[in-house]
């Protein structure tokens, strides 16, 4: 076990903010956390992120396209490649995957509707979970997972929605991951519904290099912070930071059962 028993559930450690130490920085990673998975956005970062998972034992990957990549898919042939990186024994998700309405510059919602209800699709096909990004489209996610989605397993990254959209997801076995959004001040929101998620329905994560926890907030993120969530989720919940992190590590192995 590493020295935290922690598992960073959504990092980025393809983007480019981490070149000039990325090796540096995962060699240091591997000894603090269980593991890290890194979710691609497009085909590129899907690739990457494979190569990580393949360089570093502690470092799983998932595969998909990010709803603010979606004007770069150029037809459905786009899934043939998401499909044969699916097989890769590595790949333990399809994502990152959902809807994105705060961009005005992305496609159209029902282009992005399509896209997702696509490789969700596909998840289904290789029986993966998959790693939903939701922004400014609470009522369209909600919607389409309950009246659309049916037997697939699913995390809700960075959980951002109503406590009553939370429950709603929660009655139909969805986890919800939390970041460091969950750490700052205005985030009392977030932490009502940090509070009331079930022990077995809890994730953690960094989305680095994004969304840094305090005392951080402001410089690059990385999955080491995964420690800060963690210990301000124990204070909210009531509970002990290493009852936290054996039961959010078991959580990912049980939704990412490709990680033993």
């Amino acid at each position: 076990m590493s020295r935290t028993g922690l598992f960073d559930s959504h990092a980025h450690m393809d983007s480019e903010y981490f070149d000039e130490d990325r090796d540096q920085l995962l060699t240091f990673l591997s000894k603090e956390l269980d593991g890290i998975i890194n979710p691609g956005c497009d085909e590129i970062s899907s690739r990457f992120a494979i190569e990580l998972a393949e360089k570093y034992d502690f470092v799983y990957a998932a595969v998909g396209w990010h709803p603010e990549n979606l004007k770069d898919i150029a037809d459905n042939s786009y899934l043939d490649g998401l499909a044969a990186m699916a097989v890769h024994p590595k790949v333990v998700a399809i994502g990152e995957i959902g809807l994105d309405y705060y961009w005005q510059e992305n496609e159209p919602k029902d282009v992005q509707k399509r896209r997702l209800l696509e490789q969700i699709d596909l998840a289904k096909q290789f029986d993966l979970p998959v790693i939903i990004h939701d922004r400014d489209a609470h009522g369209d996610i909600l919607e389409i997972f309950q009246k659309e989605v049916k037997g697939v397993r699913a995390v809700f990254h960075c959980y951002s929605g109503s406590l009553e959209m939370a429950k709603e997801l929660v009655k139909r076995g969805f986890y919800l991951s939390f970041g460091g959004t969950s750490t700052y001040k205005n985030a009392a929101k977030v932490r009502d519904v940090l509070q009331y998620v079930p022990d077995d329905l809890l994730l953690f994560e960094t989305d680095s290099p994004y969304l840094t926890p305090v005392p951080y907030r402001g410089k690059r993120n990385h999955p080491g912070y995964t420690e800060l969530v963690a210990s301000n989720a124990a204070q909210v919940r009531g509970t002990t930071f290493e009852v936290l992190a054996a039961q959010t590590t078991k959580n990912v192995k049980t939704l990412f059962n490709k990680i033993k």
